[in-house]
């Protein structure tokens, strides 16, 4: 773990980071699966691609679909995923005071996510969060994580170099898109993915809880 540093930006992924929505995004997954007469795969599998764009993430789940068949899916999950979303996805625990605290200490905050800008903005007003975050990209706004153009974007929105920014998520395409961005990132250990396949990447400290991240950022 290298020394704690100062960051003028911070860039939090969505999905198993800041909200838990893992366990509806998982349900949703395999109600598409289901609903098309598809394998129905490991929980591990269904978590293992959150983060990425919904395309490719269905690609990856099953590479044997042709372009159709995916949209099908697609669409399928979406309408899963909306129903189960009747009870909105809430903040992990102590994320909503960590964002307070990070607020009152004057860093700036960003979301970098691959959900769709709908998905993104429907979670973020039902929990209020539209405060707290100056700038959001999503799916709809840029490639799909791990390609860097999300960070990049932000970045030159901000005005700060890379060295001066961290990103913060729960999967390894949060990860590797700080990798690809030249930035420094930690990794959570509660959300979608393991801290074996987390540790690859790389980042510069992990956390087991959103309080453990507010104390290693040094903000009270």
């Amino acid at each position: 773990m290298m020394e704690r540093k100062e960051y003028s930006l911070v860039v939090f992924d969505w999905d198993g980071t800041l909200i838990d929505s893992v366990p509806n995004i998982v349900t949703a997954l395999v109600k598409a699966a289901q609903s098309m007469g598809l394998p129905v795969l490991a929980d591990e599998a269904y978590k293992g691609i959150i983060g990425l764009s919904l395309g490719e993430a269905i690609a990856t789940l099953y590479p044997a679909l042709d372009n159709e068949q995916v949209v099908v899916y697609r669409e399928a999950y979406r309408d899963f995923h909306l129903e189960l979303e009747q009870q909105p996805s809430r903040p992990y625990p102590g994320v909503t005071q960590g964002l307070e605290h990070l607020k009152g200490s004057g860093v700036k905050m960003a979301v970098a996510t691959g959900k769709r800008r709908a998905g993104l903005d429907r979670s973020m007003t039902a929990n209020d969060y539209q405060s707290y975050f100056e700038a959001s990209r999503t799916a709809d706004d840029a490639h799909s994580k791990p390609h860097p153009m999300m960070l990049e974007q932000l970045l030159d929105e901000f005005d700060v170099t890379a060295d001066q920014a961290l990103m913060v998520g729960d999967s390894e395409f949060d990860l590797a898109m700080a990798v690809n961005a030249g930035m420094d990132s930690v990794a959570v250990t509660y959300g979608a993915q393991n801290e074996s396949k987390l540790k690859q990447h790389q980042p510069v400290h992990m956390v087991d809880s959103f309080d453990e991240l507010i104390d290693w950022l040094g903000r009270h």
